[in-house]
């Protein structure tokens, strides 16, 4: 009989529940494939799959609209390094034999190697969970989550702190793998102070969704960390930091 695969959202969800199992929330930390060289982002990312429980693995973009100065800055570096879309699925492959994968990417590299499917097809075989697709919206995601489903890999969405309540619904429903919750208006990078309403935006995200919710842009160190599980800890189901 041939041995069951376990697919890349059940992955994610096994890397929450164990997580939640402990009494804490799951640690996500973000590295950006290629930063600062090659083999600099490999020795990262062996660290991180030491001590995570899942990864965000960004992949160098020129025109990364969801991030901030800092994050912008290191794609460029990498992309100056001569990182491409391969060393990110290398990097991939690095870190998936140890905690789920799950890509930060943009739509145009998505669709511009070959479309959702092929890229779909290239995730999973490099051991990918899903990916995390910021510039893609609820309206034209469709085609993409089901190319993913059909790898059994999550299409991640987010929600930000301006997203309707409506909105926020529809989103939760179509959600695989966990919900991408941001935690201030604006684009990635450290913040001296959580807001006071993202409590709120995580109980009512927390509420409507049957998977996960992670929080991240912002969060800046482990006293925000700790603020953050004692936030989230009404819900029965899991949460996890992304610093940064």
């Amino acid at each position: 009989m041939a041995e069951a695969t376990v697919t890349g959202m059940e992955r994610i969800a096994m890397a929450f529940g164990a997580a939640k199992d402990e009494g804490r929330a799951a640690l996500m930390p973000y590295m950006m494939a290629g930063y600062p060289d090659r083999d600099t982002s490999l020795a990262v990312a062996e660290a991180y799959a030491e001590s995570a429980d899942l990864v965000e693995l960004g992949v160098p973009f020129s025109d990364p609209l969801a991030d901030g100065p800092t994050i912008h800055a290191a794609a460029t570096a990498a992309l100056e390094a001569g990182a491409t879309l391969e060393t990110a699925i290398e990097l991939c492959e690095v870190l998936s034999a140890q905690v789920p994968v799950v890509f930060m990417i943009y739509a145009n590299m998505v669709l511009a190697h070959g479309g959702a499917t092929e890229f779909a097809g290239r995730a999973l075989a490099a051991g990918a969970a899903g990916a995390i697709v910021p510039d893609l919206p609820l309206e034209e995601a469709e085609p993409v989550r089901e190319a993913f489903a059909a790898e059994g890999l999550a299409l991640v969405p987010l929600i930000a702190p301006t997203t309707p309540a409506e909105r926020r619904a529809r989103i939760c429903a179509a959600t695989q793998g966990f919900v991408y919750v941001v935690s201030t208006v604006g684009t990635t990078g450290e913040r001296d102070a959580i807001p006071p309403e993202l409590a709120e935006l995580v109980g009512a995200t927390k509420d409507e969704a049957e998977v996960p919710v992670a929080v991240g842009f912002g969060i800046l160190g482990a006293d925000q960390l700790i603020f953050s599980l004692l936030s989230w800890s009404r819900s029965g189901r899991s949460a996890a930091c992304r610093p940064g």
